[in-house]
This record gives structure tokens, C-alpha cells and sequence, in this order.
């Protein structure tokens, strides 16, 4: 009997410990399964990413990181490395998206402040800038180089894109580029208002690019609000947003100004505007500057404007903008040459913050001058 009992209960333990060692090797492999399965969003992404350059994230607000993602061999085919390509995605959010309300257009504080349109996604969704690729960004690893002359404004398919201002469409389809009409245009499908009014006697035109769908026609009446279609990925992007360009004289691509200079900012917040130059007065491109609050701690970087195609300000100069920044204190570095510059500088509700950078004469927070614009006087090498 005892040695019928003890059969018994060696027979249930082997099972049991089969059991266990099955449920182990299942468990191993749902992890494994699940380490080799594609992110949901990767699958709507892969759509429509054609390459991007993959940039390292780091801790500096709106850097854009690259997450992989795993494209796996069909079933039928033999196991093979799975694909890797890197997706851009957004750097770390800010600590809140909420914005405070718009002021109210047209608003201006100073005498060459135009703050004339709102912007053309509402304020319930993301409306303000992509931080890595503002106006006068280079297009990474373009050769030759590729200016941006606007802004993008990142949201999700659908989102929908309205009038910044009152105007006529001049232009609602393909082929804004170079006026004709095909469906490799850069713009994709895009939207161009001529507003009723201008500024300092002449035209103002704004432009929405890269729409999955239009929902007006050229000469229809757009008021500031109108829904001109939704946002989406036609045209040459990496993803869905709105391009957006502010036009002055002429509706060409060779004619636009920073949008940051011109869009309502948030009540309470301010616009940081600023000319960089080395030190023998011509302009300084390409350079990082780097924005802290010292209120918050919270970093801000920025590029000065390439090269080509961008147009500064008639009265700034500017070839550096960042706007949407809360009143306070903040803390502007510069590292030129093997040296490295900092200011302190106060943002105002509503206002422009203005400074200049010269090279090995660093900082200067005066407004600019008309009479005594010498910034670019012909480069000596002996001034650098």
C-alpha cells in the first residue's frame, strides 16, 4: 500500500513539474513575441515616412528623437534579421500642453509689432511650432541645402486647418510650387489666402500646405476661422502637420517672413527675437542658441536662419525667433568660437524681447536703430 501511495504521488509531481516547465516556456515565448511585434502607432507611421535623419533625443525641449521599429519577414518566408528602419517622433513634451487664450488680432505693443493673424489650427489641438524645424531650418541631410520658409505645426490626420485672417483664396489644389497642377508639388495640396489688408502698403498672403483634403475653392470668401480642409501628409513630409507661410508683395515662395513674427502670441506670454552676427558684422548661421528660464529651469534651443530663401524683418533684422515663451526671467548661451556667452533677459506679456549677438562682443539687448544699421559692413578676417 505504501509503495502504491508513493507511486501515486512521484506520478503527480513529474506532472506538475512538466506543467510548470510548460508554462515557463510559454511565458518566454509570449515575451519574445512581444519584444518582436510592431508598436501600433510604427504601423500607422510606416504609411507615411519616407526617411528621416535620426537625431539624438536629449533633454533640451523639442528635439526629435528616432524610435526603432521591427518590420518582420512574412510567415511563408525563412526566418530572417528583421528589418530596422527609425521613425521620427516627437522629443518630450512639454510639461503641459495647455496654452493660455490668444490675444485678440490685430495686437501689437510696439510700433513695429504686426500680430495680424491667428493661427490656422485652433487652440483645443497643438498650434504652435515644431521646435527642430522652424523658419530658416535646414532640411537635414539635404544637399543642396533646403530652407524652410515657414513652419510646421505637428498634429493628426484629420485635424482641421482654418483661416488665419480674411481674405479671397487665390489658391486651392496641387501645384502651388510652380503653378502647375500635379500631385508631385512639394506643397501637396494647399490653400493660399490674399488678406484684405496689408502691411505697410503692400500684399499679405498666407499659405497651408500638406492637406489630406480642401474644403474651399479659389475666389471663395474665407474669414478668419473658416475651415480651409484638415491636416494631412501630401507633398514632401515625414508625417502629418501643417506648413504654414506668411507671404509679403508677392505669392511666392521667394518672398515669405518668419510666421512666429506675425501669429497672435498666447495672453502672458512673449516673442524672443534676436539678430546673431560674428564679430565682423555678418550674420551667424546655423548657430545654436539655448533658452533657460530661470524661473523654471526649463530649456529652449534654437537655430539662426541657413543661408538662402529666408527674408528678415524690415525692422529686426532677425535671423533667429522663438515665440510662445512665458513671462519671466531667462538665461540666452551661445557657444562661438572656443567661447562661450551668456545674458540674462526679461520675456513680457505681448511683447518682443530683442537681442543682438556680435561675435567676440557678445550680447547687446537694445532695440535695433534704423539710423545706425552698420551690421553688415563687408567681413574683415582680421575682425573674427
Amino acid at each position: 500500500m505504501f509503495f502504491k501511495h508513493f507511486l501515486t504521488k512521484l506520478v503527480l509531481i513529474t506532472l506538475l513539474a512538466s506543467l510548470l516547465s510548460a508554462c515557463q516556456v510559454s511565458a518566454e515565448m509570449a515575451n519574445l513575441a512581444s519584444e518582436q511585434s510592431i508598436p501600433s502607432e510604427s504601423v500607422e507611421n510606416s504609411e507615411i515616412v519616407t526617411q528621416a535623419t535620426p537625431l539624438a533625443t536629449t533633454s533640451i525641449e523639442g528635439t526629435i528623437g528616432v524610435e526603432p521599429a521591427l518590420i518582420l519577414a512574412p510567415p511563408d518566408q525563412n526566418p530572417v534579421e528583421p528589418l530596422r528602419f527609425t521613425f521620427p517622433t516627437p522629443g518630450p513634451e512639454p510639461k503641459s500642453l495647455w496654452r493660455p487664450p490668444l490675444y485678440d488680432v490685430p495686437f501689437g505693443l510696439g510700433p513695429h509689432d504686426h500680430f495680424l493673424f491667428v493661427r490656422p489650427i485652433t487652440t483645443d489641438e497643438v498650434n504652435w511650432p515644431l521646435a527642430d524645424y522652424r523658419y530658416g531650418g535646414i532640411f537635414p541631410g539635404s544637399e543642396p541645402p533646403i530652407v524652410h520658409t515657414g513652419i510646421d505645426i505637428p498634429n493628426a490626420r484629420g485635424t482641421p486647418v482654418v483661416a488665419a485672417g480674411p481674405g479671397k483664396v487665390v489658391w486651392a489644389g496641387y501645384g502651388l510650387f510652380d503653378r502647375k497642377d500635379r500631385d508631385t508639388d512639394p506643397y501637396g495640396l494647399a490653400v493660399a489666402i490674399k488678406h484684405d489688408f496689408g502691411y505697410e502698403n503692400r500684399n499679405l498672403y498666407t499659405v497651408y500646405a500638406h492637406m489630406d483634403r480642401i474644403d474651399v475653392i479659389e475666389g471663395q470668401r474665407a474669414e478668419t476661422g473658416t475651415q480651409l480642409g484638415v491636416v494631412g501628409t501630401t507633398g514632401f513630409t515625414t508625417g502629418p502637420h501643417l506648413h504654414f507661410e506668411v507671404r509679403i508683395e508677392t505669392n511666392s515662395f521667394y518672398a515669405t517672413r518668419n510666421p512666429e513674427l506675425w501669429i497672435v502670441p498666447p495672453q502672458g506670454w512673449g516673442v524672443l527675437v534676436g539678430r546673431m552676427l560674428n564679430s565682423n558684422g555678418s550674420l551667424l548661421t546655423k548657430q545654436y542658441l539655448t533658452v533657460e528660464s530661470l524661473d523654471t529651469g526649463r530649456k529652449w534651443s534654437v537655430i539662426s536662419y541657413g543661408e538662402t530663401t529666408v527674408i528678415s524683418d524690415d525692422y529686426y533684422k532677425e535671423n533667429v525667433v522663438l515665440s510662445d515663451l512665458p513671462k519671466g526671467k531667462y538665461k540666452l548661451v551661445i557657444d562661438y568660437l572656443e567661447d562661450q556667452y551668456t545674458t540674462e533677459i526679461s520675456i513680457n506679456p505681448g511683447a518682443v524681447t530683442y537681442f543682438t549677438f556680435k561675435g567676440k562682443f557678445g550680447f547687446n539687448t537694445n532695440f535695433p536703430d534704423p539710423a545706425e544699421d552698420s551690421d553688415l559692413q563687408i567681413p574683415k578676417t582680421s575682425d573674427l
